[in-house]
């Protein structure tokens, strides 16, 4: 191998240095890309999304082994706080912040990912945990065609199903405020995971009235995170969304604790 080639392998495949999104250079992505993908067919695609500390490139690096070993590659997107007020750090959870539609920003970096890598990019494997879980679970509400299978870790706000309840305690005015309808039959289709650990009580965070990211009426989906992802599992299911729930022994709130049962959720389902 020329060494010209080698310096290109040392940086698009593997761990991947940050990489800046074409679409908006605000925003950003690292990937971890097997040397070795399959030749026979697409790879799997699995996103992270990281919560509200920012710390993508730390999931990507615990992801490193189930990709080398399911022939996947992982995507991991960065989406900064601080965009357009310098003390916002909720952003992406909501889907829409101040005319950026983080829905469309990751399917458009993973449109970018797919044009270098021949990845699965139709329908991807999606994990958020924490701020992470909020935004995935809204996701899936926007665009369950898309979706190979969702992982919810732990979030600290909950959108229900219900049309009763405004944005984004609920689905209120959904359709004039995303421009389409919820397809809950597509929904339904779905692998849905929800995971949180069974000591996840703290609750300083995310009863917090008056803050950016509160509602009034919050409070009525559970006082922790735990009782809240509760809420939205019974909310699911009553909408005839099944649900694989994992409440994971002996941990608080971190996503690296609840990993292993993210990676082992999809890792069965690509084994299929």
């Amino acid at each position: 191998m020329r060494k010209a080639d080698m310096t290109s392998v040392l940086y698009t495949h593997g761990s991947t240095p940050v990489v800046a999104s074409q679409v908006d250079q605000r925003l950003h992505y690292c990937l971890h890309v097997p040397l070795d993908l399959p030749s026979d067919r697409l790879a799997p695609l699995v996103v992270i999304q990281h919560g509200t500390g920012r710390t993508a490139q730390k999931y990507r690096t615990a992801m490193r082994d189930f990709a080398d070993q399911h022939g996947a590659v992982i995507l991991a997107p960065i989406f900064p706080a601080g965009l357009i007020d310098p003390d916002d750090v909720h952003n992406f959870k909501f889907i829409s912040y101040r005319g950026i539609r983080f829905d469309h920003m990751l399917l458009t970096i993973i449109d970018e990912v797919a044009a270098r890598y021949p990845v699965d990019a139709h329908r991807f494997y999606l994990h958020g945990f924490s701020g992470g879980g909020q935004f995935t679970h809204r996701f899936l509400f926007l665009h369950p065609d898309r979706l190979a299978a969702a992982s919810i870790g732990a979030p600290g706000r909950i959108t229900q199903l219900d049309d009763s309840l405004p944005w984004w305690l609920g689905t209120k005015e959904f359709e004039q405020r995303f421009g389409k309808p919820i397809d809950l039959a597509a929904i339904r289709r779905v692998p849905v995971h929800m995971v949180v650990g069974s000591e996840d009580d703290d609750t300083f965070e995310i009863n917090n009235p008056g803050d950016s990211n509160w509602m009034d009426g919050c409070e009525k989906t559970g006082l922790t995170r735990i009782e809240r992802l509760q809420t939205l599992r019974r909310n699911f299911e009553a909408n005839g969304i099944s649900v694989k729930f994992d409440l994971v022994e002996g941990v608080g709130h971190r996503g690296m604790g609840v990993l292993p049962t993210v990676r082992q959720f999809f890792g069965d389902l690509i084994a299929r």
